[in-house]
């Protein structure tokens, strides 16, 4: 890495141009990692087990996430047609191409923890 080429193209870059604002845009936000994480971790997974395993997370604020992560692409939710209501959530074959990104993100962890 050259550090006067980035001090050279500084001056006219935008950082919203770039593709790490972009994918930035998509997955911050509070639970937005963790939910993608639990997802990869686990593959299909019922709104009830999500919001077990996370713990914190509201229904309020798991459902509005996932509906985020749904309208980005990243997560596929199933319902069937059942009473009591079944919903299944998976990563999409798009919110799939993040996990090696997550796995560095957990090997970086599992090094780097103090």
């Amino acid at each position: 890495m050259d550090p006067q080429k980035y001090q050279i193209c500084i001056a006219t870059a935008n950082l919203a141009d770039t593709g790490f604002s972009y994918t930035l845009s998509l997955i911050q936000g509070k639970y937005k990692m963790t939910i993608l994480y639990t997802l990869m971790t686990f593959g299909v997974v019922r709104f009830n087990e999500m919001k077990k395993y996370i713990g914190a997370i509201s229904y309020k604020t798991l459902s509005a996430t996932l509906k985020e992560l749904e309208t980005d692409q990243l997560v596929h939710r199933e319902e069937y047609p059942q009473i009591p209501p079944k919903v299944e959530y998976s990563l999409t074959l798009r919110g799939q191409s993040l996990i090696p990104i997550l796995d560095q993100m957990c090997e970086w962890g599992e090094k780097n923890r103090l």
